[in-house]
């Protein structure tokens, strides 16, 4: 009975350790995030399947802004762009010429990549958060959600100080986006148009906010 005593002890006290160092890194990433009140910066993006097979590269302009608000504008190879105004979240893709329309919480709130704009506690409490040294000046955080509601499984945000020089992503498929991010600045006051969007003429609006509040 003493020998399973002691087990069950020491299995509810390193459980104990995990989450308490779980919850710091958490903190730490909350206070690195919380000194980016915008960023501006360019990409290149390489994307490889489960086995590590590349599937595609592109590059392109990268910003966000807290609260809420984020524009991701692919140029090569293909054009995309995706933009959070704080409000809606716009996916447009030029050579379909259709538009996607979103509700942004509930777009952002689905995807561990949320956390890049959002401070709410209610927000931060959904995802686990465990941080990975690189190197004494470098280090990773690793985003997983507590109940998997989108196709992005898993987030790692990497900083070079306190500066944040790369992000990946991973989907249900096995599939691994990783961005890596130069010429980082913050977004110029003359800059605030980049988180708006204007529907272009003749394309297809597909509204999503009407099927998610019904």
């Amino acid at each position: 009975m003493n020998k399973r005593f002691a087990v069950l002890s020491l299995l509810l006290t390193t459980s104990l350790s995990c989450f308490a160092a779980m919850a710091d890194d958490a903190t730490e990433l909350r206070a690195k995030l919380s000194n980016i009140d915008s960023l501006h910066a360019t990409f290149t993006q390489q994307v490889t399947d489960i086995n590590n097979k590349p599937i595609q590269t592109g590059s392109g302009v990268f910003a966000l802004a807290y609260p809420n608000q984020f524009y991701w504008h692919l140029t090569q190879p293909d054009e995309s762009l995706i933009v959070a105004d704080g409000v809606n979240l716009w996916i447009y893709n030029p050579f379909a010429e259709e538009v996607t329309v979103m509700d942004v919480a509930q777009a952002v709130d689905a995807s561990p990549m949320a956390l890049l704009v959002h401070r709410d506690q209610a927000t931060w409490d959904k995802y686990s958060v465990s941080k990975r040294v690189v190197n004494p000046k470098s280090s990773c955080f690793d985003i997983q959600p507590k109940k998997l509601n989108s196709n992005v499984v898993a987030v790692s945000v990497c900083f070079e100080s306190s500066q944040l020089v790369k992000f990946n992503l991973t989907d249900e498929q096995g599939n691994l986006s990783q961005f890596s991010l130069t010429e980082q600045r913050t977004v110029k006051a003359n800059e605030a148009n980049i988180f708006k969007f204007a529907v272009p003429d003749d394309v297809d609006i597909d509204d999503q906010r009407l099927k998610q509040a019904n």
